[in-house]
């Protein structure tokens, strides 16, 4: 009897067992991603490079930002992202505040070769903050600030020139605000691509550090007590961006006189001056990016296949040499020093002055 009871229910228990392999086969297949090959992928693609730095110490933070606000591109919250999908509009070149920092002697020399090359690209959003009066850039249209700051390197010029280019950022209708030094060139194409990779509505602190390690500085306290605090800012010799509402947020202590009060307290320069208030102040971390340039690193490191991918590049006297980038092209090193002009021909082939 048991034997016959057995051999009943044997092909409904195959058929079952056949239906449930059938139904978790259809739902694996199903599931699995559709792969595209790309033999040129976008300069876009570039940001899975970016590489997230260690979170600013939670306890040194006067006023933590939520926990949305950290980490780079992957670090928001997915439900927080797919809102800014829904509701941003796709960045563009226009909605990108460019400031240029730079001093009435190097005019006719460094700002002349970028007004030349790539601030002919940008001319209506990019904005020139200097100590000197130009009449001959203003009446040919470009965006000067003249600041009234002094003209020498020291931490108090720098500071005043950072407060003016964070002010006029404020007053605009940009939504990213990026600085950059008269000897920086700018790729456009590279920044926008860059840019567009993060959630808009973030807070957002990209740049590239020029030492391996957080800075560490002593900040000033009430009764003239000090207290040692470390943290990671973006070199401004390679250039760095914010978005406008990390930038928002850094107002209690950027806004007006206070950028050059807060960068007192710490007795560094403005761009180490703007990591402290991102990572201190408001426990946001830097997005560490290496698609930016200084003269202060191995420009000759910087590939020829890679220059249409970089956001910044540089030129300038690194231990008694010239240090610039290695770019075959038209121009020789002696007409050409910067490399500047032959990366804007690479980039942009039909330039009226252009080989």
């Amino acid at each position: 009897m048991q034997k016959r009871s057995i051999r009943r229910k044997l092909p409904v228990l195959i058929f079952t067992f056949s239906i449930i392999l059938y139904v978790d086969f259809q739902l694996r297949t199903s599931s699995l991603p559709k792969l595209s090959v790309a033999h040129h992928p976008p300069p876009g693609a570039l940001h899975r490079s970016i590489q997230q730095a260690p979170s600013a110490a939670k306890g040194d933070a006067r006023n933590p930002a939520t926990d949305s606000s950290r980490g780079g591109i992957g670090g928001h919250r997915a439900a927080e992202g797919a809102a800014a999908h829904v509701a941003q509009p796709k960045l563009k070149l226009e909605d990108i505040y460019v400031a240029v920092k730079t001093t009435g002697r190097f005019h006719q020399t460094r700002l002349a070769l970028l007004l030349e090359t790539w601030i002919s690209r940008t001319k209506a959003h990019t904005f020139i903050f200097t100590d000197a009066e130009d009449e001959d850039l203003q009446s040919n249209g470009y965006n000067v600030v003249v600041t009234g700051c002094q003209s020498d390197h020291s931490q108090q010029a720098l500071s005043c020139k950072m407060s003016a280019e964070y002010d006029g950022f404020m007053a605009s209708d940009k939504r990213w605000f990026c600085h950059v030094d008269d000897d920086n060139y700018v790729n456009p194409e590279a920044l926008l691509s860059l840019l567009s990779a993060f959630p808009q509505d973030g807070d957002i602190y990209v740049g590239k550090p020029s030492l391996d390690k957080p800075i560490t500085a002593h900040e000033l306290l009430e009764g003239n007590a000090t207290r040692e605090v470390r943290f990671w800012f973006a070199t401004g010799g390679a250039g760095f961006c914010l978005s406008r509402r990390l930038a928002e947020k850094m107002a209690p202590w950027a806004s007006g006189s206070r950028f050059e009060q807060t960068s007192a307290t710490i007795r560094l320069p403005d761009d180490c001056t703007v990591g402290f208030i991102v990572e201190k102040r408001l426990g946001i971390s830097m997005v560490h990016c290496p698609l930016f340039h200084s003269h202060l690193e191995n420009l000759l490191l910087v590939s020829h296949r890679s220059i249409p991918h970089q956001v910044t590049l540089s030129y300038g006297m690194f231990e008694n040499k010239m240090n610039s980038i290695e770019v075959k092209g038209s121009f020789s090193k002696d007409d050409d020093p910067s490399r500047f002009r032959t990366v804007h021909c690479l980039l942009y082939p039909f330039t009226s002055w252009c080989p």
